[in-house]
Parts: structure tokens; C-alpha cells; sequence
């Protein structure tokens, strides 16, 4: 009979709570520097395309939003991760050499980036627009679809993987894990 508990604890992430943590962490560096890179594209994407998007007068309130998303998402990608089939997945053994000699850490940063694509994909291009129709504020002057909210998207991502990774002791949760799939032959 397996006894292990369930939950974030039995993952051996560093407790009941540093998913959390890292993700808020990993969250935080990851939505500043995508806003960095959205102040050198084009500054008013943050004083007031950002604002604009909760009907708020143009100012600084768009950095905290976007820091406030960011460290939101953050802690999903934490829930995310941390969960069995997840964690399974990213530490599975693989029959790519690629893929394979990548440590944990590593594949970690790149499910960050694939977290980021997604984010990318779902918010920016179907929530805003539908948000913005319904709440009668018309088309927001956010660049959904630019190049700058693209690599901005990657980088948050990239960077949260990396953070949550060093944050987050996940190599014993990975070595208690079952991979939800046949995994390559080590032979």
C-alpha cells in the first residue's frame, strides 16, 4: 500500500508552501522584466495601454498590474509543476539526446518558456480582446500579437522555470516521481 501522502508536501519541493513561493518569486523577476522590455519597445504600453485595459487613467498603476499578474501566474506555474504528472513529465528519462542530457533545472526554464507561450497565446490574444468588447472600452492599444509581447512572454517564462528551479528543491520530488509514461531504456 502506498502510503505517501498527496498534495504539494509530497512532492518534496521544500515544503507545504515553497511551490508557492518560488512561483511568486520566479513570478515577480519574470513580469519585471518583461515590463523592462515593454518600456524599451514603447513606454506607453505601460502607462496606458495597461491602464486603459481596467478603465484606469494613464500613470504607473500599469506596472502594478502587470507585477501583480505576473506574480499570479507565477504561483499557477508553481501549482502546475509541482504536481505529480507534471514533475513526472519534466523528469522522465528521454529517448532524444537532447532532451535527455538536460538537467532538471534546465528542462524546468524551458517548461517556464512553454508556460509563457501559452500565457502569450491565451491572454493577451482571446481574454484581452473579449474583455475589452464586453467591458465597452474598445480595442485596447496593447500589442497582443507584436514582437515585444512575444519575447517578453518567453522571457517571463524562461526566467520564472529558471527561478522556481533554484527556489524550489525539485530533484527529490523528481527522483520520488513516477513518469506517467513508458520512459527510455537506460541500456
Amino acid at each position: 500500500m502506498d502510503e505517501r501522502p498527496t498534495g504539494p508536501t509530497a512532492h518534496g519541493v521544500g515544503g507545504r508552501w515553497y511551490w508557492v513561493v518560488g512561483g511568486a518569486v520566479g513570478g515577480l523577476a519574470g513580469s519585471l522584466l518583461f515590463l523592462v522590455v515593454l518600456w524599451l519597445a514603447d513606454p506607453t504600453i505601460v502607462t496606458e495601454a495597461i491602464p486603459a485595459i481596467y478603465g484606469l487613467e494613464p500613470g504607473m498603476t500599469g506596472w502594478w498590474f502587470h507585477v501583480g499578474h505576473g506574480i499570479i501566474l507565477g504561483v499557477v506555474f508553481g501549482f502546475i509543476v509541482s504536481r505529480e504528472i507534471v514533475l513526472g513529465t519534466l523528469s522522465a528519462d528521454a529517448e532524444s539526446a537532447i532532451v535527455g542530457d538536460l538537467g532538471l533545472s534546465a528542462r524546468m526554464s524551458l517548461a517556464g518558456m512553454v508556460y509563457g507561450l501559452a500565457i502569450w497565446a491565451f491572454l493577451p490574444l482571446i481574454v484581452l480582446p473579449a474583455w475589452t468588447t464586453i467591458a465597452g472600452a474598445g480595442t485596447a492599444a496593447f500589442p497582443a500579437t507584436a514582437v515585444e509581447s512575444l519575447l517578453g512572454h518567453l522571457l517571463y517564462g524562461l526566467l520564472l522555470g529558471l527561478l522556481y528551479a533554484l527556489i524550489v528543491d525539485v530533484e527529490p520530488a523528481a527522483q520520488a516521481t513516477d513518469a506517467p509514461f513508458e520512459e527510455a531504456d537506460p541500456g
